[in-house]
């Protein structure tokens, strides 16, 4: 991944303007997190400087510096709610929701639990809305039993099971608005965890902090393909 010093970087896909990365910005974050192919084309608009990043170097930085993760995370959430912007005036979200993502496993999120002192989950009835659109709120919910459906103007993007994660936003900024809806498909049952809590976790475990980075750049590029066609 790329660390954008000074100048101007044009991200395009299959031809077509998708953002301009400005100096103090980060680019190429997903093929690193994600251990894919490069998903866009970047191609400097001005003359510039970058620092690169490689894998090995990312997760020291992780470990040595929680925080590291909130911003990449920033840089993630904000370029996904711009091409779910752009789907939505489109008319182009997709018709049915993709592929459930797991992110942790049953042993993982055991040690998450445990972490947090195994908390009592909040629990949700089929048809009741957990989150709003729009609204702020504290947050990031992992299902441990149950599922979720996560909507945008209607459609269903995403199921969400025991084992995913959803509301990451709240964990860098509780005043930040959420980007989609989440009703309980089925009664569930969600373990909540505040920023702190994250920061403290991923100190602990970098790991959970790489789970959830990758599937947000999946969520990413899965929007970015749909962007693209």
């Amino acid at each position: 991944m790329y660390l954008l010093v000074k100048g101007a970087v044009a991200l395009s896909v299959g031809g077509k303007s998708l953002d301009t990365v400005k100096a103090g910005e980060i680019f190429g974050e997903l093929a690193t997190i994600t251990n894919s192919k490069r998903s866009a084309t970047a191609t400097a608009k001005t003359a510039c400087r970058v620092i690169s990043l490689d894998g090995g170097q990312f997760e020291k930085a992780i470990q040595k510096s929680p925080e590291f993760v909130l911003i990449l995370m920033s840089v993630m959430i904000d370029r996904l709610r711009l091409r779910l912007a752009r789907l939505t005036m489109m008319k182009a979200l997709p018709d049915k929701p993709g592929d459930e993502r797991r992110v942790f496993d049953d042993a993982m999120l055991d040690e998450i639990a445990g972490a947090l002192g195994n908390p009592r989950p909040l629990r949700f009835t089929a048809g009741q809305t957990i989150i709003n659109a729009g609204e702020s709120g504290v947050f990031m919910y992992l299902p441990r039993e149950g599922y979720v459906a996560i909507m945008v103007d209607g459609k269903t993007l995403e199921r969400i099971g025991p084992g995913g994660v959803f509301g990451e936003t709240a964990l860098m900024d509780h005043r930040a608005a959420r980007t989609a809806n989440a009703v309980a498909e089925t009664n569930c049952a969600l373990m909540t965890v505040n920023r702190k809590q994250f920061l403290d976790l991923v100190q602990e475990n970098p790991a959970i902090g790489l789970s959830l980075l990758k599937v947000l750049g999946q969520r990413l590029q899965a929007a970015m393909g749909q962007s693209a066609k």
